[in-house]
């Protein structure tokens, strides 16, 4: 009788499997952290009555998009039109490109600076009116009000939506596999292509996942009790 779960078969490519998780946390990783810097800079930028039509175009734009539409502008259309800007217009003969991981990066680091900057949007109006009342009855400048007194209390109301957002991130990147960026999905592709299974493949790169997102949901209580605490 034929197993469910063949451990022989696949054994020899577990460890094979598991270096994609380095890809996958390195892409949510870099586009959690510059996702973030996006987020607040769009913030700011929402204060600005001029600007604020760019920022809500930009998130508006993100956020009703798939992420994988995305994905496939930044890594194959953009290059083409960019290319085309430099030859036929500028007659540069410059062959301008981007590699998976570098496009895999900057696509989700737009599209979380997108859902990041209402995640901040929400901090900020969260922090007591009262706190910024008394900076500004003391005379404390502007940006200063911002750097040391709401940017720090928004972080610390945010960090819950925040750590989603990088468990998120986290998930959604296996997408990136059809650039043919090996992260698990993608390894799990060849696998599969090499040995004729489905099943235990995918099993593995599942508790792979599985494990990793119980890990950050931890790490992420155990901080946000922390600051609460402090």
């Amino acid at each position: 009788m034929e197993k469910l779960f063949n451990y022989n078969s696949i054994k020899d490519w577990i460890p094979f499997i598991s270096k994609g998780l380095g890809i996958t946390l390195l892409i949510a990783l870099f586009a959690a952290v510059i996702g973030v810097v996006i987020g607040i800079i769009v913030t700011l930028i929402n204060n600005n009555k001029k600007l604020s039509k760019v920022a809500f175009f930009y998130v508006d734009i993100l956020r009703g998009t798939p992420l994988i539409l995305q994905l496939s502008i930044i890594y194959f259309a953009f290059p083409q039109v960019v290319n085309i800007i430099l030859n036929r217009f500028l007659n540069l003969g410059i062959e301008f490109t981007i590699s998976a991981f570098m496009a895999s990066v900057i696509t989700f680091s737009l599209n979380s600076g997108a859902y990041i900057s209402e995640v901040i949007r929400s901090g900020i109006n969260s922090v007591d009116k009262g706190e910024i009342e008394a900076a500004i009855s003391l005379g404390v400048k502007k940006r200063h009000i911002y750097k040391d007194i709401i940017l720090p209390i928004a972080f610390k109301n945010s960090f819950p939506a925040l750590m989603n957002e990088f468990i998120t991130l986290v998930k959604e990147s296996s997408i990136v596999s059809v650039i043919g960026l090996k992260d698990l999905m993608r390894r799990q592709q060849i696998v599969t292509s090499q040995t004729y299974l489905y099943f235990e493949p995918l099993l593995v790169v599942g508790v792979i996942y599985y494990v990793v997102i119980k890990v950050l949901s931890y790490v992420g209580r155990k901080v946000e009790k922390r600051l609460n605490y402090d």
